[in-house]
């Protein structure tokens, strides 16, 4: 294990620079979700099971955000290292631009209809109408919630990961009190169970949008500049960056597409299994707030090491990234096998729910040191090297051609419960982590975005 931690110190100094801001805004972002789905749990399962199909679709809108800002972010990292501050405010206009049409879309989409969107998840009629309740009003906040996407991703490419994290420990605790309030009624609101979460979540995300909009101007950031500078792109910027934006949404599409495909199986197999399946993501998620924050941070540092042409130390951040992953991945798999069973108990549920959440843990467990390489790796490491067409293919063509067909067949060829169906999408974790090791291994993965020419790396 010390061996593979090692490295410049350097590079541990500025993984932990930038990972821990984005790990405590992802910590209190899972935290307070699991505190939510408690509070919503307390209604019943069907409350759990609507209001995660729910967020299903705002997932469906994260992973294009996802896609359209990480992409515009490798170019953020790379021209941070050239200190190039015209064409990075080029770029976050290009996000803001983006942010209206893609929140805006996926809000028009979620009021007209929403029966539609609930009921391709599960066919329970109870469950469809607190579902659409419940994203009816969710839906007003998706336009600032982009909006903070922007910003908050291209604070995280130009070293500032405090931002976002300051506005997210804000937004999501006054969240939590709004939610305490108006699901039960408490401090003087009425009850309103699911609504009153929707409406929580729409306050805090408008709170969390002027907080980071007022904290960039306040301080000056880099990225913000004014509007004539947001505006500023060319149709040639616009295209240059498109070319290398486009894989990276495609990437996040397919994967995104594939997990909805997979709520979508978990549901069919009974409401019992999509609440078993939303509680245990949910858990899983805030484990990995480490590791997300390692492969943004990756992304930075490799970036930015790129955009000054630094090949060879791009290469060994990358390599500094995937052993710094593996060891914590490992500490996550021993933790989760060692808390299950405690953090299930938490849960109002029935025990049939609460033993496949179980058993579905100790899945994540057995595969916890493989996803997070492959965490690392696509979402680090080779995006930020510049490789984002790579990235997406490894990423479709396990998801597709393995993982999916294989959730297919468990669940309705062989009927097996949801915690063996889990079991069997792992499959793609582990031929997605062969295929970037070798990708990795080639040192083809390194191009600079922001020459006139791409710089590669000829295998040695």
């Amino acid at each position: 294990m010390g061996n593979l931690l090692r490295g410049d110190k350097k590079f541990y100094k500025k993984v932990f620079i930038i990972a821990l801001p984005i790990v405590i805004q992802n910590f209190i972002t899972s935290s307070l979700n699991i505190v939510d789905t408690i509070m919503i749990g307390s209604l019943g399962e069907k409350e759990i099971a609507a209001v995660g199909i729910g967020n299903q679709y705002f997932f469906l809108m994260n992973i294009v955000m996802m896609g359209l800002f990480s992409g515009i972010g490798i170019f953020i990292s790379q021209y941070f290292g050239k200190n190039d501050k015209e064409s990075i405010r080029k770029l976050v206009g290009m996000g803001l631009f983006a942010s209206f049409i893609v929140g805006g879309l996926f809000t028009v989409f979620a009021l007209a209809i929403p029966n539609g969107i609930i009921g391709l998840f599960n066919t329970d009629s109870n469950v469809i109408a607190i579902g659409v309740e419940y994203l009816s009003t969710v839906c007003l906040s998706y336009i600032f919630t982009a909006i903070s996407f922007n910003f908050g991703i291209a604070s995280r490419c130009v070293e500032k990961t405090t931002v976002p994290m300051i506005a997210s420990a804000i937004a999501l605790c006054i969240n939590t009190v709004l939610n305490y309030s108006l699901i039960f009624g408490k401090f003087g609101f009425s009850a309103m169970g699911v609504r009153g979460a929707a409406i929580a979540t729409l306050i805090a995300r408008i709170i969390e949008c002027i907080i980071i909009i007022a904290y960039l101007y306040y301080t000056k950031n880099i990225i913000a500049g004014s509007f004539k500078e947001f505006k500023s792109f060319e149709f040639s910027f616009v295209k240059k960056v498109w070319i290398t934006v486009m894989p990276v949404l495609l990437n996040e599409a397919c994967w995104g597409f594939g997990s909805i495909m997979y709520n979508i199986i978990y549901g069919r197999i009974g409401t019992s299994a999509i609440a078993a399946v939303q509680i245990a993501t949910t858990v899983t998620n805030l484990f990995l707030v480490v590791i997300f924050g390692i492969a943004s941070a990756s992304l930075v540092i490799v970036g930015k090491e790129v955009g000054k042409n630094k090949v060879e130390k791009a290469i060994e951040y990358g390599k500094n990234s995937l052993n710094l992953g593996c060891i914590i991945g490992i500490l996550l798999s021993i933790l989760i096998i060692l808390l299950a069973g405690k953090i299930v108990d938490i849960y109002n549920i029935s025990n049939e729910v609460k033993e496949w959440t179980k058993a579905i843990l100790y899945v994540t467990s057995i595969v916890m040191v493989v996803r997070v390489y492959n965490i690392i790796a696509i979402v680090g490491v080779l995006r930020g090297g510049g490789d984002a067409k790579v990235s997406f293919y490894i990423e479709a063509s396990t998801m597709w051609f393995i993982g999916v067909p294989a959730a297919l067949i468990g669940a309705f060829l062989l009927g097996l419960p949801v915690y063996m169906v889990y079991a069997l999408c792992g499959l793609e974790e582990i031929v997605k982590m062969i295929l970037c090791v070798k990708r990795i291994r080639g040192r083809k993965w390194i191009n600079s975005l922001v020459e006139e020419k791409m710089v590669e790396v000829i295998q040695s």
